[in-house]
């Protein structure tokens, strides 16, 4: 009776959500729901409530789906998963099934060359047991999506590294069983690819895989970040069987997967590795100095120094801890700690000064700079000689900036700024008209004359100082027109200059 019902549930988890819901309206139970509730509430039925009538029930929708399966006991390989690759033990006692065939009667594939590829080194992950040796995933059909179904188990001394190792944060911890997914090709080290349309099912729930990010670029697509996938979270931490299925696109590409124990490292342990590793001495650095600045007859331009500045390139920021590439060609640096940083968040190892490659293992901080950045504070640049010796440009810019010949101010207010004569400027300061009787200015702006409209004829009269018969007829004429209408200018009365 137990070997029935652990058949019975073996049969049951290799259902698909149609198999599921007939199967649960057959015995009179709810098919609404995710596949992962079906499943479980038909397992609960199976344990439950068996009987023989269940059991037709399962034996008949399980020879519908695989109809090659002569009888109940062929059928009955519940260690065989319809995939790629079959179950992997990582202990040592255990052997892996080999030469049986699948489910549904294909026989299995000849051992793919897979296991000859080999996956490019993370410096944020050092590899402690190979669980499952990179393997290809082997599509079933012409399908574009494909289920490909492994399993694997933990020994006891695995199970208790995972579980008294540190966290880096809660929940997350420093060992890990990851899973890692590259191109099948065996011509170079490969680093991680992720197939089109993936997701990582383990023991019946889907774990996280890193998701893609937005590009600020126009007309560039979002790329995802290709990274070892952490599924330590959803495993058994016990000797049980822990089972994966990784769906992916079959879109003509050939992939293998491999799963790994590894231990995770932060960037402050990978800085304090570099600090302690790898860190070029100040003379090294001087003599790489001289190379590149020593005199070369064949060239026709002599280079007396080299300018380096003392900001990162990565965050506009000083230097703290200055780091470079050792198969780059430039002296200039970046900082260590924010390089860091953000290959932990979003791993591309590029130089950011010259975008070529930067593998953590070429890293080397630069001994003479550091240096420097100690000796000075509020210098953002400095220039290397030929003789190895350095000197700050603050100096330079100083004497720049004193030798800038001064501009003279110029007063807004004053008369000459706005064009009216020195002899006028009570006026145009003040606003108001001069008082009649004032003598005119004795000379006008260069290019035009000064003339007063705001003066009426009375105040001509005045100006005249005689009494001759001019004057008497002007003085008629003036009696016979209309006198001025006063208050016609609500404005103070100003000079104005014609030219």
């Amino acid at each position: 009776m137990a070997a029935e019902l652990v058949e019975a549930m073996n049969m049951v988890k290799s259902f698909r959500v149609s198999d599921l819901q007939m199967l649960l309206t057959s015995m009179g139970r709810s098919k609404s729901g995710l596949k992962q509730d079906l499943v479980g509430r038909a397992l609960r039925l199976v344990q439950k409530e068996y009987s023989p009538e269940l059991l037709l029930n399962i034996r008949q929708l399980y020879e519908s789906r695989f109809p090659k399966a002569p009888n109940w006991v062929a059928a009955r390989r519940p260690e065989v998963v319809p995939g790629s690759y079959p179950i992997h033990s990582s202990q040592p006692t255990s052997t892996t099934i080999q030469g049986t065939d699948y489910l549904n009667g294909i026989p299995k594939p000849s051992p793919s060359p897979a296991a000859e590829v080999k996956l490019a080194s993370l410096p944020f992950y050092q590899t402690l047991e190979t669980l499952l040796p990179p393997t290809e995933l082997i599509p079933q059909n012409g399908e574009k999506l494909q289920d490909s179904p492994c399993a694997f188990e933990l020994t006891q001394s695995q199970v208790d590294q995972i579980r008294n190792c540190r966290e880096l944060r809660p929940g997350i911890k420093s060992i890990q069983v990851v899973l890692r997914i590259c191109y099948t090709d065996t011509s170079s080290v490969q680093e991680d690819q992720y197939p089109p349309n993936i997701a990582v099912k383990v023991n019946q729930s889907y774990c996280h895989v890193p998701g893609y990010y937005p590009s600020n670029k126009p007309g560039v697509e979002p790329r995802r970040p290709c990274r070892p996938v952490n599924i330590t979270p959803w495993l058994h931490l016990s000797t049980a069987t822990n089972r994966i299925t990784v769906t992916w696109g079959n879109f003509g590409k050939r992939y293998c997967v491999a799963l790994y124990l590894v231990r995770v490292f932060t960037s402050a342990e990978l800085f304090s590795q570099l600090k302690h590793c790898s860190v070029e001495s100040p003379e090294r650095c001087r003599e790489r100095i001289q190379d590149k600045l020593r005199f070369d007859p064949e060239s026709e331009i002599a280079t007396t120094g080299l300018r380096v500045s003392l900001i990162c390139p990565l965050v506009k920021m000083r230097l703290g801890v200055p780091c470079r590439v050792l198969t780059c060609a430039h002296l200039q640096c970046f900082d260590a700690v924010f390089f860091l940083q953000m290959n932990e968040k979003k791993p591309t190892w590029t130089c950011p000064v010259c975008d070529k490659p930067a593998p953590f293992e070429l890293l080397t901080i630069d001994g003479l700079l550091s240096e420097i950045l100690k000796e000075t504070e509020d210098v953002e640049e400095i220039e290397y000689l030929a003789d190895g010796s350095w000197r700050p440009i603050r100096e330079e810019k100083e004497k720049e900036r004193s030798s800038t010949p001064e501009c003279p101010l110029l007063d807004i207010c004053s008369p000459e700024a706005n064009g009216h004569s020195p002899a006028h400027s009570s006026t145009s300061q003040s606003g108001r008209s001069a008082p009649a009787g004032t003598a005119p200015a004795p000379s006008a702006p260069a290019g035009g004359a000064v003339v007063d409209l705001t003066l009426d004829s009375s105040s001509d009269e005045e100006e005249g100082g005689g009494g001759g018969a001019g004057d008497s007829e002007d003085t008629d004429d003036s009696q016979d027109s209309p006198p001025p209408k006063k208050g016609r200018y609500d404005y103070d009365k100003d000079l104005v200059t014609a030219y």
